[in-house]
């Protein structure tokens, strides 16, 4: 793992780069080819709530000898800084900019999931300029509805109030499909490790977030929608309705896995994401 300041904060992450077998290289420099000629072999990867970049472990061992692979922790999750209050996502875009100009990173395919792949909706409506390719994995573009606006808002307080245990208790077979034991295991101990104030700060923004789906009919690079067969969070029908609104994009749906199916199905996961990659170069 390598650190930098930025706006204000520590911000932690991992640079895995192409060819050299994986380790944060903990500086900038090098340029954002990561070893080959072209942009496009930089990969970013951003994680969802209330996780942190161990997210993305079979990803950066699947894609680290052919591409620079990126994978911050957010603003308030894993190694960066806990900032209370209110965490707007354009600030969550704002500090990856800063990150990739700090690594000298001008262009890159990006990724999200959950959480994750809102932040890279706005990353998209902020700087289109820099993303090569978009991959949206479990989310959805649509703005929070009242109702979604104040349980956002109660969870927060209730986080903060009792801390991560109860709610990663409640949630995790929704998280990860029950038959999926191992990844079960990672994922709730992810969830028990993420600090209360900064998934609470994120809660807060996430309720405020701005309707993307107008913004996906204009997205110009390949585009990749994948979704967990069984995910009750972020269904299929989102998928699919965010398939159908971009206007280059592929739709996989990863049999039995719920909402994270990279941790899930990591395997098949990753031959899509091989697939669209390739598309981008």
């Amino acid at each position: 793992m390598a650190t930098a300041q930025l706006n204000g904060i520590t911000i932690g992450y991992d640079d895995e780069r192409a060819g050299e077998g994986g380790g944060g290289d903990g500086g900038g420099g090098g340029g954002g080819d990561g070893g080959r000629d072209g942009t496009e072999s930089t990969l970013v990867l951003l994680h969802g709530h209330p996780f942190d970049r161990s997210m993305w472990a079979p990803q950066r061992a699947a894609f680290a000898a052919t591409h620079r692979v990126i994978t911050p922790d957010l603003r308030g999750y894993g190694a960066s800084t806990v900032v209370p209050g209110v965490t707007g996502f354009a600030t969550f875009a704002e500090d990856l900019a800063a990150l990739l100009d700090h690594l000298d990173v001008r262009e890159f395919a990006l990724g999200g999931l959950s959480m994750g792949g809102q932040i890279v909706m706005e990353c998209y409506r902020l700087f289109p300029e820099r993303i090569t390719g978009l991959l949206l994995a479990d989310t959805f573009p649509a703005a929070e509805t009242p109702d979604g606006k104040a349980h956002r808002n109660a969870l927060a307080d209730r986080l903060l109030a009792e801390g991560m245990k109860g709610y990663a208790d409640d949630v995790r077979d929704k998280m990860v499909a029950p038959y999926n034991t191992e990844a079960s295991a990672q994922v709730h101990r992810m969830m028990l490790a993420a600090p209360p104030e900064g998934a609470a700060a994120a809660l807060r923004g996430r309720a405020e977030r701005p309707d993307y789906r107008d913004l996906l009919t204009r997205v110009d690079v390949p585009s990749l929608v994948v979704v967990g067969r069984d995910d009750t969070y972020t269904p299929v029908s989102d998928a699919e309705a965010m398939h159908a609104a971009l206007p280059d994009s592929a739709l996989h749906i990863v049999e039995s896995a719920a909402h994270l199916p990279n941790l899930e199905r990591p395997d098949e996961f990753n031959s899509a994401l091989r697939t669209w990659l390739s598309r981008i170069s």
